[in-house]
């Protein structure tokens, strides 16, 4: 197989879409193209049932990078969740990872979000308002909510270790940086009314108090 080539799966009793999904080799592994997304569910679908017609040819196989101008960084994430998870696949990024979590770009949002809302972006992310259950966050550096953070936040997307989350009201449904996860508690508890930081130390998600020390 050269590289730049289009693999083709075919499998023995499926027939599949050709128009939707490629695979090709690259130096560093396989690419997936996406041409075209209109409806997410069916394309992810189709990548999985050609990476099951394929057999044993993904063992030990990495993927570099998911192409498309479609799909949103929220649906790559849960793209390269669900193949890593189901097949074992290993994502080896291309691209370096978001280093700028101290002066690089930032986007600024002033309102409060709500459930179904989604903020994605490619940098650090400011929120002037509260953050609602049921609302998404999703950015390469840091994640700054100057209210409450009770929805879903996603720090450091892009494999940054060094991001971190800061809220006035730490309280999130799911808080995630880099690839590590934690998870409101079930049992209620006494929330500090001090703003606080999360980060990463020694491969766990720390919780600290976010105060001027003088």
């Amino acid at each position: 197989m050269a590289l730049g080539d289009v693999i083709e799966f075919k499998g023995n009793k499926r027939n599949l879409r050709k128009d939707n999904v490629e695979f090709k080799g690259s130096k560093k592994g396989l690419v997936i193209n996406i041409k075209n997304c209109d409806d997410f569910e069916q394309v992810k679908q189709e990548i999985l049932q050609k990476i099951e017609c394929a057999g044993r040819f993904f063992i030990g196989a990495k993927i570099t990078s998911i192409n498309s101008d479609t799909i949103t960084d929220i649906q790559q994430i849960e793209l390269k969740e669900i193949i890593s998870s189901k097949f074992q696949i290993e994502f080896v990024e291309e691209q370096s990872v978001f280093d700028g979590i101290y002066e690089g770009q930032t986007k600024f949002v002033k309102a409060t979000l709500r459930s179904g809302m989604k903020i994605e972006f490619k940098g650090n992310v400011v929120i002037i308002g509260d953050v609602n259950p049921g609302a998404q966050i999703v950015a390469y550096g840091n994640v700054i909510i100057m209210g409450c953070l009770r929805g879903v936040v996603h720090a450091g997307a892009n494999g940054n270790k060094d991001a971190f989350v800061v809220a006035y009201d730490l309280n999130p449904m799911q808080l995630r940086i880099e690839n590590l996860i934690s998870i409101a508690p079930d049992e209620e508890f006494q929330k500090p009314n001090y703003p606080e930081i999360a980060f990463i130390k020694d491969n766990c998600i720390v919780i600290d108090p976010y105060l001027n020390k003088r």
